[in-house]
């Protein structure tokens, strides 16, 4: 009986070893999936993919004060900006981030009077104003109050390795008519998603 009982006894001790090494086991399954986890938010995050709040009426109408976008980091690793793409680019003597509309790149040269915006001499259709154009001819008005070159950039061609960008809010916009052509190394990526509020989630046209 004695035999018996301690081997019972022992018995019972392997299997309460087995379920403790199982426990352990699946706490550092879930430890490595957690760290995984954080990983992969943190590549996401900060490499690819990054939120950025529009502050401002500088795109109205396609943007507005309050909206949260997910801007997309990794595509300009690729190719450069092209013409239509809304962007986000730092200024650095502000110290801020920008969202503006790419207008011309590296050798186009651009000419905006009155809202008759010129491309490498050609008049360029933006059908993202078009309401916009309208409602202020409608009224008798221009949509544009500030031409492009102007007293203080007069240089019409853009550099290698800049962009010239305008926002869709002409007349209430700090762009390239007043910032000069931005750096490509200053752009940190194009806008994609509108994800906040709910009712304004979509994916942006890019024209």
């Amino acid at each position: 009986m004695d035999n018996e009982s301690q081997v019972n006894n022992s018995g019972s001790a392997g299997s309460s070893e087995q379920q403790t090494r199982s426990n352990k086991n699946e706490l550092l399954e879930w430890v490595k999936a957690i760290a995984v986890a954080v990983v992969l938010v943190v590549v996401v995050r900060w490499l690819l993919f990054a939120p950025f709040i529009v502050d401002g009426p500088s795109m109205e109408p396609n943007f507005w004060t309050g909206e949260r976008l997910i801007v997309n980091k990794v595509l300009y690793n690729f190719r450069e900006p092209e013409r239509g793409e809304v962007v986000v680019f730092h200024v650095p003597q502000e110290n801020r981030d920008l969202i503006k509309r790419v207008i011309g790149v590296a050798g186009d040269t651009v000419e905006y009077k009155g809202d008759d915006l010129f491309v490498n001499g050609e008049k360029i259709d933006e059908p993202y104003l078009k309401e916009a154009l309208d409602q202020a001819h409608a009224e008798g008005k221009l949509y544009n109050d500030r031409d492009y070159p102007n007293e203080m950039l007069t240089e019409m061609k853009v550099p290698e390795g800049h962009i010239f960008v305008l926002g869709d809010h002409r007349n209430n916009s700090t762009d390239s008519r007043a910032l000069g052509f931005i750096p490509l190394e200053d752009v940190i990526g194009r806008a994609d998603v509108i994800f906040w509020p709910i009712k304004h989630i979509q994916i942006v046209k890019h024209h």
